[in-house]
C-alpha cells in the first residue's frame, strides 16, 4: 500500500465516534477495519473500545476476560476520584506496528453508575462528565493522527462523552426500516441531549457527520428502496459506497480476525474479492473526508 505523512502542524487530531442506538448494525466491524485500514495506509491510529461488551478489544487481540485487568480501559482515564490515570500509561500496542489500542470491558459500566453521582456531589472538584474523554485524548494528541471510537449501543454517558470529544461522526445504519426507524428515534435523543449538555457549557463541532449503509445486500429489492429513501432524504451525508454483506466478514470473526487479516485462500477467490473490495471502497471514503478536513484546517 501508499504510505502518506503524518499529518501536519495546524492539522488537528481527528476523532472518529462510530456509533448505532441500535446492536448489529456493524458498528465494531466497521470501527475495527476502518482502524486497520488507516494504519496499513501510515497514519498513527488509535482505536479506543468504549464499548463495555468489548468486541473491538477482542478483534484486536485484548480478551476483556483475562487480558484487561482494572483500570486498564480508558475508565481509568475518566474515571471520578484520585486514582485517575493518563491514557498514555493505559494504551497498548497491537499486532500492527501502527495501531495501538485501548481496549474495554465491563469496567467501563462504572463511569455510567458513577457520574449521576459526581452530578449531584457539587463539593467535589470534578470536571463536567462530557469533557473528560477530550481531557485524556488530549494527553496522546501528539502521538496520533486519528482517533476511531468504538461508541456503546446505548445514548448514555460513554457515547455523550464519545460526541463531545468526536471530530467527526460515522453512523452506521442497516437498510431495514426497523433499523432506520430506530436510528431516527436515535438522532432524535442524541440532539435533545446534547442541546443540555450544550447548556451545560459543552460543545459539539463536528468536521463532518455521515452515514453508512452496512450489511447492504444489493440484490435486496426492499434493501435498495430503503437506501434510495435515505439518499433523498440525507443526500451526500450519505457515503456513496455502502458495507456490503458478505459471509467472509462473519467468518473472518469466528476466529476474531478482520478481513485485512484472514489468508485469502481460505474463502473463495470472488467472494473474498468482492468483501475486500467494499471494504476499501467505504475506508477510502472516510480517508479523503479526513484529508479534506485537514486541508479546510490548513
Amino acid at each position: 500500500r501508499r504510505y502518506v505523512p503524518h499529518r501536519r502542524d495546524g492539522e488537528h487530531l481527528q476523532v472518529i465516534s462510530v456509533m448505532n442506538f441500535k446492536g448489529g448494525s456493524g458498528k465494531t466491524t466497521t470501527a475495527a477495519h476502518l482502524a486497520q485500514y488507516l494504519a496499513f495506509r501510515g497514519y498513527r491510529v488509535l482505536a479506543l473500545d468504549l464499548d463495555p461488551q468489548a468486541s473491538l478489544s477482542g478483534l484486536l487481540g485484548h480478551t476483556p476476560e483475562l487480558d484487561v485487568g482494572e483500570n486498564e480501559t480508558v475508565y481509568g482515564a475518566i474515571r471520578y476520584g484520585e486514582v485517575r490515570r493518563s491514557l498514555a500509561e493505559i494504551v497498548r500496542g497491537t499486532y500492527i506496528p501502527n495501531l495501538h489500542a485501548v481496549p474495554g470491558n465491563l469496567e467501563l459500566m462504572e463511569f455510567e453508575h458513577e457520574t449521576p453521582k459526581a452530578l449531584l456531589d457539587r463539593s467535589a472538584q470534578n470536571s463536567m462528565f462530557f469533557t473528560r474523554l477530550s481531557e485524556a485524548l488530549a494527553d496522546v494528541s501528539s502521538a496520533y493522527d486519528i482517533v476511531v471510537i468504538d461508541c456503546p449501543p446505548q445514548l448514555g454517558f460513554l457515547t455523550l462523552s464519545a460526541l463531545c470529544a468526536a471530530t467527526s461522526v460515522l453512523i452506521t445504519v442497516h437498510p431495514q426500516m426497523l433499523d432506520v426507524m430506530s436510528m431516527s428515534q436515535f438522532l432524535t435523543m442524541t440532539g435533545s441531549l446534547l442541546d443540555v449538555v450544550g447548556n451545560a457549557g459543552g460543545s459539539t463541532s463536528y468536521d463532518w457527520m455521515r452515514y453508512l449503509v452496512t450489511r447492504y445486500e444489493p440484490s435486496d429489492g426492499p434493501q435498495t428502496t430503503m437506501v434510495g429513501l435515505m439518499r433523498s432524504i440525507f443526500a451526500e451525508r450519505v457515503l456513496t459506497h455502502p458495507m456490503v454483506k458478505s459471509t467472509a466478514i462473519a467468518d473472518a470473526g469466528l476466529t476474531k480476525q478482520t478481513l485485512y487479516e484472514v489468508e485469502r485462500q481460505q474463502f473463495t477467490r470472488g467472494t473474498y474479492d468482492r468483501a475486500v473490495e467494499s471494504l476499501d471502497l467505504v475506508n477510502g471514503e472516510i480517508e479523503d473526508l479526513v484529508r479534506q478536513s485537514w486541508r479546510r484546517a490548513a
